[in-house]
């Protein structure tokens, strides 16, 4: 039987920060309702510090993270894709919902950037989960 969980991948160039962000605020609000993953293009060798910052801020700890590669098996198993700021980089798959969130990226900003970053993506997660009736 298959799973009727949906299955959502953020995606960012390094996997540092957006989509660690985004994974973080999802994982939070929908709990085992939908299972969350991220990875990026070329992954940093870790998640922005001042991301983790941002994040501890509203009680989200993303301190066990770790940048992941993007590969084309994890797109594939995925219901739908977000990608923040990767381009054409994120390959295609039939079946797959692709959307793009252009969200500045917060490498090299400071925490009160990064706070306006942090708070966009907690909107449009909040819209998803509207969106895939999960309250």
């Amino acid at each position: 039987m298959a799973s009727t969980t949906p299955s959502v991948l953020f995606v960012c160039v390094h996997n540092a920060g957006r989509s660690q962000m985004a994974q973080g605020f999802l994982s939070r609000l929908a709990g085992d309702r939908v299972e969350v993953r991220s990875a990026g293009t070329a992954p940093a060798d870790t998640v922005n510090p001042v991301a983790v910052e941002a994040m501890r801020e509203v009680g989200i700890d993303i301190t066990d993270q770790t940048p992941k590669i993007l590969t084309p098996e994890t797109v594939e198993t995925s219901t739908i894709v977000i990608t923040m700021g990767c381009g054409d980089a994120c390959p295609f798959f039939p079946g797959v919902s692709y959307r793009d969130w252009r969200l500045d990226d917060p490498a090299g900003q400071d925490l009160a950037a990064v706070r306006t970053i942090r708070d966009q993506i907690e909107s449009r997660i909040r819209d998803l989960l509207a969106e895939l009736d999960i309250n």
